[in-house]
């Protein structure tokens, strides 16, 4: 094999089955005959020669490697085997040696300290409940359906139109004789109960549609939410279990503190709500990702949206929402559910935003901590205007359409799209950037122009002789009503309307720095404290009126005309939610019994010497 002059390569040898094929580039086309036809080509099939003249090489069988790697390898490839031969046999050893230990471990803390492991006796107890029920559910579910649930229901059913009747009247005496117990030591607790009335009544009256309203996700609504508040703010395990909660989670944000002064230096609780406050959002929101990285909020969001959807019969994409709206913020809970958005009802779409207006996001809730309000009352008014939203938005605008919703079951919630846990940490606190952002820029506008605002007031009122007229001052007067039939103590009462004006035309940050200064300052007592935190708890403004159209009109651009004619009312909805939210604590909350109960467990006993 030659190089010709002009680079092309020439054969000079070549197989006597090949045929002469050595004459250049340059050469006429050769048509070879094959099999399968190729396109005819002016460049002789060199490949073909090439390969039919190389000499075959015999295959040289490698030494087979010894030494400590090898056996390594070998013994890996043994375990694999058989973790992969007996997988389930495997989990079920594992289990039962984290459970052994941890019952070694559960025991000796109950013996070394049991007032200090109480808390851990009652969330083992919950934790076996929850054990015992998933195993009967998945052993023997299908059959104590069929044979026990199904039938009952069916003869409820049947006989729903002559039992109905009565059984509404054992709930409501029921409900009166509770009602009695609960405030025979306080009288004026009533005054919260009337406040609870008068909410329903104004929407039921001013409903959408008040002849077709559908009485069953109202009461149930209220019902759990009553239930909540009992369970919280009357009973001793109860108060425990989110008092708890609440120091756990105030510790949990302390460590905020690490970031901040590593970046800020020791100095920056100086600048306290900008190198205290704000970080916490970011570190709360990055622990939020790594939660629904893990699946952990799936879980929990799916577990209440059953609860919400099997009483109240709510759909599932409103029940899954207003489960969201617990945990997360009123643009992101209805990410769950925006494949069904553009099919939902005016009812259902009301549904979403009045639960984006009732409550919080978890990570705004840490920085109204770090702002001195109790952690325990903002957790439990949280969880308690999931299904006060859903109750009152099925009463202000009832449903008069048919859904085409399905259950909460069939409704797969969407998981993150990280791959680790690292990767979600990161994405949750470059999330929280512009919503730190967001938060400083709209404290930056809404003071300076509440500042602006105000001088214009007092200088108005300066030339009528009215000294100190200001926009919380008008507010004091024309909320007053609201914050008394909530139960707030009459002297608290101006201070009260005051956050509640600032928190609707401003919003709820605001409102609760000026909560905040109250507190410091002693100007209203711990029973106004406890409504007005249960009362602000919500998005419930104004401004949030452009956040949820900003985000939910992306999500199903042909519904934009549908959200904005919702909107109006769906905030109004959401503000009386977390009105009645607050009724109940008023109905339900003794401060009497709450410092008795904090003594109670402050005490410790002294050993006998």
């Amino acid at each position: 094999m030659n190089a010709s002059v002009n680079g092309n390569i020439e054969l000079t040898s070549v197989n006597e089955d090949v045929g002469s094929v050595n004459k250049g580039y340059d050469d006429e086309e050769v048509e070879r005959p094959t099999k399968h036809h190729r396109p005819v080509s002016s460049r002789p099939y060199l490949d073909d020669v090439i390969i039919a003249t190389l000499p075959k090489i015999d295959k040289v069988e490698r030494p087979q490697k010894t030494g400590f790697w090898t056996s390594v390898d070998e013994a890996k490839k043994t375990a694999s085997d058989f973790y992969n031969d007996n997988k389930k046999l495997t989990h079920w050893i594992i289990a039962i040696i984290l459970t052994l230990l941890y019952i070694a471990y559960f025991a000796y803390a109950l013996w070394y300290d049991y007032d200090e492991a109480e808390i851990l006796l009652i969330f083992t107890c919950i934790a076996v409940f929850i054990f015992i029920y998933a195993v009967i559910r998945d052993n023997a579910g299908s059959q104590i359906e069929e044979s026990l649930i199904k039938p009952a229901l069916h003869k409820v059913n049947n006989s729903w139109s002559h039992i109905k009747w009565p059984l509404y009247i054992l709930l409501v005496v029921a409900f009166v004789i509770i009602l009695v117990f609960l405030v025979k030591d306080s009288p004026e607790q009533l005054i919260s109960f009337g406040g609870l009335v008068i909410f329903v009544l104004f929407t039921y009256i001013f409903s959408k549609h008040p002849t077709q309203v559908i009485w069953r996700p109202v009461l149930w609504g209220l019902t759990l939410q009553f239930l909540l508040g009992l369970f919280v703010l009357r009973t001793d395990i109860g108060f425990k279990i989110f008092d708890w909660l609440g120091e756990r989670v105030t510790t949990f944000l302390d460590f905020a503190d690490a970031g901040s002064e590593f970046l800020f230096g020791e100095l920056y609780t100086n600048h306290f709500f900008a190198f205290k406050v704000l970080p916490v959002v970011i570190y709360f929101s990055s622990v939020i990702s790594v939660l629904y990285y893990l699946g952990a909020m799936q879980f929990v969001i799916e577990k209440i949206a059953w609860l919400m959807q099997y009483t109240m019969k709510t759909s599932a994409a409103e029940s899954l929402n207003a489960a969201g709206n617990i945990f997360i913020g009123q643009t992101e809970a209805p990410l769950m559910v925006r494949p069904f958005l553009k099919d939902m009802t005016l009812s259902e779409i009301h549904a979403i935003m009045t639960g984006g207006f009732s409550t919080i996001a978890g990570s705004v809730l840490g920085a109204y901590i770090s702002f001195g309000v109790d952690a325990s009352h903002l957790i439990s008014a949280s969880v308690m205007s999931a299904p006060a939203a859903l109750a009152i938005s099925k009463l202000f605008w009832p449903e008069t359409e048919e859904s085409k919703m399905v259950t909460v079951e069939q409704v797969k919630i969407p998981t993150g799209e990280e791959r680790n846990i690292i990767e979600a940490a990161s994405v949750g606190a470059s999330t929280a950037v512009s919503l730190v952002a967001n938060i400083a820029a709209n404290l930056i506008a809404f003071l300076a122009i509440l500042a602006f605002f105000n001088a214009i007031l007092t200088w108005f009122g300066g030339l009528v002789g009215i000294e100190g007229l200001t926009f919380e001052l008008i507010c004091s007067y024309v909320f007053m009503p609201v914050a008394f039939i909530m139960g707030v103590e009459w002297e608290d009462c101006r201070e009260v309307a005051e956050l509640i004006g600032l928190k609707t035309f401003l919003n709820e940050f605001v409102a609760y720095l000026k909560l905040a200064e109250f507190i410091e300052a002693g100007r209203i007592s711990k029973r106004s404290e406890v409504i007005a935190t249960y009362c602000l708890c919500g998005f419930a403004n104004i401004g949030s009126i452009g956040v949820q159209l900003g985000g939910l009109t992306p999500m199903a651009p042909s519904r934009k005309a549908d959200f904005a004619t919702v909107a109006i009312r769906a905030l109004i909805a959401g503000t009386i939610a977390c009105f009645m939210t607050a009724c109940i604590a008023g109905i339900l909350y003794e401060e009497n019994l709450e410092e008795m109960t904090m003594m109670m467990n402050a005490t410790t006993i002294a050993p006998v010497t």
